[in-house]
């Protein structure tokens, strides 16, 4: 192999690896997108804690980080997918809004969710990129109506196609479901979601 071969292949690794590197961003406005150091998470909202069952819903594990409001805007802080994709699911209803989108990486496919959000600014079948917001945090006034508990942005990466769902009227986009009422066991959680923390620190790391 000649010199200038290997230092085309070596060019071109290196490129694929800054490439895919580059690709997956932190989804809400800090200050290093590539980094988590800036990110918090509510006091009940990290992956996998155990939560308690209510009226309707029995006791199941925590599928997602809940990513808390970055900074101080009740106006129109904005969300972000976490890489370039395809919408696949929309729903709007109040405090449970929710966006799915597919992306693929590298060779592999995943699935980012976005829930108790407002301001929905993309539609099923749209192309998005992590620079342009999809989203936003609720404001005051949508949190004083439905509870300041929402205040932070639900995120799930899945590891799995999320289940396919026959829309109605009260949602006519909401195309897909999340996994997030199956998970009774620690096998559950690990076969269906990752970790986002842990995905985001892991695939920065390995390039």
């Amino acid at each position: 192999m000649t010199v200038m071969k290997i230092v085309f292949f070596a060019l071109f690794y290196f490129l694929q690896n800054s490439i895919l590197k580059d690709s997956l961003f932190i989804p809400v406005n800090v200050s290093n997108r590539h980094s988590i150091e800036d990110v918090k998470l509510t006091a009940i909202g990290k992956f996998g804690i155990l939560r308690k069952a209510r009226p309707t819903v029995p006791s199941h594990f925590h599928t997602g980080a809940d990513l808390q409001r970055p900074n101080v805007n009740y106006l129109n802080e904005p969300i972000y997918p976490i890489a370039k994709g395809i919408v696949i699911s929309k729903k709007t209803n109040g405090p449970y809004a929710q966006l799915i989108i597919e992306h693929k990486i590298g060779s592999r496919k995943i699935w980012s969710l976005y829930e108790h959000i407002a301001g929905i600014l993309v539609s099923v079948d749209d192309s998005v990129y992590p620079s342009s917001a999809i989203a936003r945090f609720m404001n005051k006034e949508e949190l004083n109506k439905y509870g300041w508990k929402f205040d932070h942005v639900h995120l799930e990466i899945l590891k799995i196609r999320p289940l396919s769902l026959q829309p109605d009227k009260q949602n006519p986009n909401r195309h897909y479901s999340s996994y997030s009422l199956v998970c009774y066991s620690k096998n559950d959680l690990d076969k269906y979601f990752f970790d986002p923390i842990f995905f985001f620190t892991e695939f920065w790391r390995e390039q």
